[in-house]
């Protein structure tokens, strides 16, 4: 019984904590419906195959996030959902606002910052190779860096994160394009940024043909 109640004790404490932290994570989603979205994917494998592997991605999403030590805000691509698999008491729900991709994210971050909170992170919710541990590398590189970036095996980032903001990372840019990179890097020249590991985020047939956990729904695609 005295164990029972050090591990409530422990448990408040952390969420206390996590209440007062100035570390806040964005998670950009597209609300998860057949027949829209991992367009590319879909062309391939089929709008119900490209359907069910979002939904798994989403899933692995939720499980890396949900117990980081972190303010976690989901940004909707429609709609907020308030029944779903983000759970309300541990994800803040949002909507993303702007013409374009850049703009959403830098609302997200303005938005952020004029909340105090100090080092702000975004990531998409497709990434299978994406971990708790990853992102909490990507919290710590922000100790001694102002920025962070993720590298996607296709020339895009699938993270980003900075104590301080900068517009220009968002402006002028060819999103979905493989010279993400490459003019991010560019506009962080001067700056303090850390680079993570390379990681491969799913986009079409080739990028998850060969891994094991997309086997299931792909069955179909061996006949």
């Amino acid at each position: 019984m005295l164990q029972n109640n050090k591990t409530e004790k422990d448990e408040k404490i952390i969420d206390f904590t996590l209440a007062n932290s100035n570390n806040l994570l964005l998670i950009f989603t597209r609300n998860p419906e057949l027949g829209k979205g991992k367009r590319r994917l879909a062309a391939t494998v089929g709008d119900q195959a490209a359907f069910d592997i979002y939904k798994f991605l989403l899933a692995h999403t939720v499980a890396i996030t949900k117990n980081l030590y972190a303010e976690k805000q989901v940004y909707y691509s429609e709609e907020i959902w308030n029944n779903d698999i983000w759970d309300n008491s541990k994800f803040d729900k949002k909507t993303q606002k702007g013409d374009d991709l850049g703009i959403r994210m830098a609302n997200a971050f303005q938005e952020g910052f004029r909340n105090e909170y100090q080092k702000i992170i975004i990531i998409g919710s497709d990434m299978l190779d994406l971990s708790q541990n990853d992102l909490e590398d990507a919290f710590k590189a922000l100790e001694k860096n102002d920025f962070v970036v993720g590298p996607a095996e296709d020339g895009g980032y699938y993270l980003l994160g900075m104590k301080k903001f900068m517009p220009e990372l968002f402006k002028n840019k060819l999103w979905g394009t493989e010279t993400i990179l490459k003019d991010t890097l560019a506009d962080l020249r001067n700056e303090t940024t850390a680079l993570l590991e390379t990681k491969n985020d799913v986009d079409y047939y080739e990028d998850i043909k060969d891994i094991e956990a997309f086997a299931p729904f792909l069955k179909h695609m061996k006949k």
